[in-house]
């Protein structure tokens, strides 16, 4: 296989597709790799995405024209999935033969690693490996070779991450598309709401609705997209950066192709001031929301929300106007034969997307057949969400004319199944643990209570206790690090032994030898045996798993798990964890959903968040999970803004739906 050289070790330009034409556009505007997921465990399952046989065929044409292909498979894994996932690792390294998985579940490495996947293995953003000494960790594991850094990074921090990379680890970096309100592996809003996981690719987007706080009715969360533009030169001197991503494997191929051909142009010519200006002009016509550049310049930070502007994805053409029988539309640009609209925004239930029938000139007008009942309100935006123009779907043509298709009845069922770990007999003692922000002032001898490590906190001048764990936060960004591991390592110094991570890298701050009792957090998103094995392989002697899953993945867990198990049986949990906040929402009040749920947003050093106003409850529960096995049953409780109460509902989450 042939493959691109880049010059002076230029990062590579990362392109998206979602389907084959996407893929097609990818390759025709000159992409270095394009990544895309298939029809299972893809964190986009919104997008059409593809079979082994389809992702064969376009592999090996990418490959023909020197373009690495990398398959997300970056999905939590439920305990019933496995055989299934490592059967698709299987198909993929026998058919496919990408050139790196992206994953976020540490499951998916070992059914890599089973299969003979030999090829390279990239962590997933959403695996949240946030701070500089994460990256040395992350190496542990062999075929390991890039790590995707949260879109929330300021160069300063893309540096120091950078720096700190150990010999054969890479870093990719996104540069453009949609930027999530909550932190990546961090946010279980969808989930929460309505079953449907963000890290599973599920997400319905709670955060780009409208809230109401008072009088005040916002899209309090929807973010602007990043667009880092001509900023993204200043990566070229990060020596560990191999990878400038562009977000949108839900989008059209006229963003992928204007996306891909603008950053290429601004990599290969970053002082060409004619390149820099053509390449601004296909960013501003790749039909993508308003632009931000967020936190990347630490001197020039800018909150990517703007409850004043639109954030509608796509370009706005223009709102409804005319009369009830004759509503119409006068678009401010051009619009041709072919081109996809949708009216109103996307969390509105009623939208519609429909294709024009014909071509209409700016301020021109063009009056939409609609029935009576699909009849918009005058004033609803309209908003340009693709686009086929004949030169494009020419340069496209060209790679579906070279296209080897391999059929799917060809490629066979695989025969792999996954070896599980032994379930490994614990002695751990049953316990309660109740989780605080601030130290109780008297201990109950009866309770462990977990205590959340901040930057603000001192153990040493805590009371020595044996049934006192030290919670470290779900997010620790680079400016934090060194604040956290102080901590740390006071309480090491006064003789604190138990310690919940709520990230597997941050077993980083604990020295091989140490003798503490270090549990996953359920931030860790465990959700199967083989992610435990890899933790019991880290030194973790227990984990406390997802809260997201279903009664049928709790009782399944017990049946193989080589760590003692715990459980979130009760308390506050967050919709999501953020970086940022809107200027116009206030902190510790209450706001309310269009389905009249109601949270509020709290900050805990450079995190926000945001919890709603009704618990977590599995204590119904409590006795089947003790009778499976689980020796840890974990009380979240947080204080209360003044004027909040928490309202009773059933908080069983997704016990009996199960997780999306």
């Amino acid at each position: 296989m042939s493959q691109k050289t880049l010059q002076n070790n230029k990062p590579e330009i990362l392109a998206p597709a979602g389907d084959r034409e996407g893929f097609f556009a990818a390759l025709a505007a000159g992409a270095d790799a394009v990544y895309c997921g298939l029809k299972q465990f893809s964190a986009r399952m919104a997008a059409d995405n593809f079979s082994i046989g389809e992702l064969a065929g376009l592999t090996r044409l990418a490959h023909d024209q020197g373009v690495r292909v990398y398959v997300a498979l970056n999905s939590l894994l439920k305990p019933d999935e496995l055989e299934t996932a490592g059967a698709l690792v299987d198909g993929l390294k026998r058919h496919v033969r990408p050139d790196a998985l992206i994953v976020q579940d540490l499951g998916a490495l070992s059914l890599a690693a089973q299969t003979g996947y030999a090829g390279e293995i990239h962590f997933s953003t959403l695996a949240n490996v946030s701070f500089p000494s994460a990256v040395q960790l992350a190496r542990f594991f062999p075929n390991v070779t890039r790590v995707v850094l949260p879109r929330e990074f300021s160069i300063d921090e893309i540096k120091a991450v950078s720096g700190a990379c150990p010999e054969g680890l890479s870093l990719e970096v996104f540069v453009h598309g949609a930027l999530c309100y909550g932190v990546s592996g961090r946010c279980y809003w969808s989930s929460f709401l309505g079953g449907k996981s963000g890290l599973r690719g599920r997400c319905v987007q709670p955060c780009r609705r409208i809230y109401r706080q008072g009088e005040q009715r916002a899209r309090f969360f929807s973010c602007n997209d990043l667009w880092l533009d001509v900023l993204a030169k200043v990566m070229l001197d990060v020596p560990a950066v191999s990878g400038l991503k562009i977000e949108g494997r839900k989008k059209g191929p006229h963003y992928v192709y204007y996306t891909t051909a603008a950053y290429k142009l601004l990599r290969d010519h970053p002082e060409d001031s004619q390149a820099k200006k053509t390449a601004m002009s296909l960013l501003e016509n790749a039909l993508g929301r308003n632009a931000t550049h967020y936190r990347f310049l630490p001197q020039r930070m800018y909150n990517p929300i703007d409850t004043d502007t639109q954030t509608g994805s796509g370009k706005m053409m223009g709102r409804i106007r005319g009369s009830k029988n004759k509503p119409y539309l006068e678009p401010r640009d051009d619009l041709f034969s072919g081109d996809l609209l949708r009216i109103g925004y996307e969390d509105e239930s009623w939208h519609r997307v429909m294709r024009m029938p014909k071509s209409v000139p700016k301020k021109g007008r063009f009056y939409l057949s609609l029935g009576e009942k699909e009849r918009p309100a005058n004033g609803t935006p309209v908003f340009l969400i693709d686009r086929r123009e004949p030169e494009l779907a020419a340069e496209m043509k060209k790679f579906a004319d070279q296209l080897e298709t391999v059929s799917d009845a060809k490629i066979g069922a695989s025969r792999f199944r996954p070896a599980l770990p032994q379930k490994t007999l614990h002695r751990q003692s049953y316990a309660e643990m109740h989780v605080m922000r601030t130290p109780p002032e008297t201990l109950d001898s009866g309770t462990d209570i977990g205590i959340w490590i901040s930057t603000e906190i001192d153990p040493a001048a805590m009371p020595l206790s044996s049934r006192t764990w030290w919670w470290l936060p779900p997010v620790i960004w680079p400016d934090e690090e060194e604040k956290i591991a102080s901590v740390i390592g006071r309480a090491l110094d006064k003789g604190f032994k138990r310690f919940v991570l709520n990230a597997p890298w941050q077993m980083i701050f604990f020295q091989p030898g140490k003798k503490v009792a270090a549990w996953a957090g359920p931030f860790c998103n465990i959700t199967n045996e083989l992610a435990m094995e890899n933790l019991a392989v880290l030194g973790f002697s227990g984990v406390i798993v997802s809260p997201e899953l279903g009664k049928k993945d709790f009782t399944r867990l017990p049946a193989r798990t080589p760590l003692a198990l715990g459980a979130v049986i009760y308390g506050n949990w967050p919709l999501c964890i953020s970086r940022t906040v809107s200027d116009t929402l206030a902190q510790d009040r209450l706001f309310k959903s269009p389905r009249g749920e109601f949270a509020w947003v709290s900050r805990s050093d450079d995190n926000y968040w945001v919890y709603p106003d009704w618990a977590v409850d599995l204590t119904a529960h409590a006795e089947t999970l003790r009778n499976l096995g689980y020796s840890m049953f974990v009380h979240m409780r947080e204080p209360l803004p003044a004027g909040i109460k928490m309202k009773k509902r059933p908080g069983k989450w997704n016990w009996d739906i199960g997780l999306k």
